[in-house]
C-alpha cells in the first residue's frame, strides 16, 4: 500500500508513476529530483519499455540504448526512486493528492537483491523447460588404466578449488589432447556435478576439443586485418599441403588445422601459429618451409 504522510500539518506524500518506459522513467527522475519519493511501477520484469528494443530513434537515427541506458542507471541508483517491477496495480482509492494504491507483486522465484542478470534462471526455469538430470541408476563409468592414472591425479589436485571444473578440463585436454566422452562422464561423477555443466564448458571454449587433435595444431588467423592481407590464401595453401579441410586432422594424427578470429598481433598480419609459436607476415610460398620442421 502506498499512502501520503502527514508532517507538521503539511501533506507530504509519495508519487506513484505507472509504466516503466522511457516516459515513465523520465517522469520519475524529474519528480525524484524535486524531492519526491517516487514508486515506479512496471508490469514487466524490468523497466525500459519498448524503447529498449529499438535500434534507432526517429528522426535523428540516434542509438536508442545510448539515450535510454543513462536514464536506466540513474533511476536504479536514485535514492528517491524505488522500482517495483513485475507487479500490477490492483486497487486505487482516494482522490488526487490523497490516495492509497494496492499493488500485487508477482513471484520471481529469484532473490532480486542477488540477481546479476546472467540469465541462467531463464535457462533452468522448470516451468518452461524440462530440466535434465543424470539418472541415478546409471552404471559406473570404467576408464582404461592409462586414462584413469592420468585423470585421478588431476581430479585430486583441483577437487577443492572453486574453479575446479574448468581447471580439470584444461589439464585433461592438455594431457590427452582432447576430452573423451567417457572421461567427461567419469569426471562429472567424481566431482559430483552435472555432466551438462562440463559439456557446456567443453563446447564454449575453443581451447577444448571433443575429438582427437593432431600432435601439432595449426591456427590460421582469419580476423579482418589478417584476412584482407591474404590469410584466406594461406588457409587454402595449408589445406592443399596437408590434404585436409579447416577443422580436420590428418590421418596420421600429425596436424590439426583450425581457424581463429584474432591472435592479438594485427600489425604482423597475416599470422599463423603452430603449437603456439607465431609466424608473422607469412607469404603463401613460405608455408612448406614452416611446416617442414614438424613433419
Amino acid at each position: 500500500m502506498i499512502a501520503p504522510r502527514e508532517e507538521k500539518g503539511a501533506q507530504v506524500g509519495a508519487v506513484l508513476v505507472i509504466g516503466g518506459g522511457v516516459a515513465g522513467i523520465q517522469a520519475a527522475l524529474d519528480l525524484a529530483e524535486s524531492g519526491q519519493k517516487v514508486y515506479l511501477l512496471e508490469n514487466r520484469p524490468a523497466i525500459g519499455g519498448h524503447m529498449a528494443r529499438l535500434d534507432k530513434t526517429y528522426p535523428t537515427n540516434d542509438c536508442s540504448m545510448c539515450i535510454l541506458a543513462p536514464k536506466l542507471v540513474e533511476a536504479g541508483r536514485h535514492l528517491n526512486i524505488e522500482v517495483i517491477a513485475h507487479a500490477d496495480l490492483i486497487g486505487l482509492e482516494g482522490e488526487p493528492g490523497r490516495f492509497k494504491a494496492a499493488i500485487n507483486r508477482r513471484a520471481r522465484y529469484v532473490d532480486g537483491t542477488k540477481c546479476t542478470g546472467c540469465g541462467l534462471c531463464v535457462e533452468q526455469c522448470p516451468v518452461q523447460y524440462a530440466i535434465y538430470e543424470d539418472p541415478k541408476d546409471l552404471p559406473p563409468v570404467v576408464l582404461e588404466a592409462r586414462d584413469k592414472n592420468i585423470v585421478d591425479p588431476i581430479l585430486a589436485k583441483h577437487r577443492t578449488d572453486q574453479n575446479g571444473a574448468i581447471l580439470v578440463l584444461k589439464d585433461i585436454n592438455a594431457t590427452l589432447g582432447y576430452l573423451p566422452e567417457n572421461v567427461l562422464r567419469y569426471a562429472a561423477r567424481e566431482l559430483e556435478i552435472p555432466l551438462s555443466l562440463l559439456y557446456r564448458l567443453a563446447t564454449f571454449y575453443s581451447a577444448f576439443s571433443l575429438v582427437p587433435r593432431g600432435r601439432h595444431v595449426i591456427s590460421v588467423c582469419l580476423g579482418t586485418t589478417c584476412y584482407v592481407r591474404g590469410a584466406g590464401k594461406l588457409m587454402s595453401r595449408i589445406e592443399q599441403e596437408l590434404e585436409i579441410q579447416e577443422g580436420q586432422t590428418t590421418p596420421d594424427m600429425r596436424f590439426t588445422l583450425r581457424s581463429v578470429r584474432c591472435l592479438g598481433c594485427c600489425s604482423l598480419a597475416p599470422v599463423i601459429t603452430v603449437d603456439g609459436e607465431t609466424y608473422a607476415k607469412v607469404a603463401e610460398k613460405e608455408i612448406p618451409k614452416i611446416l617442414d620442421p614438424y613433419e
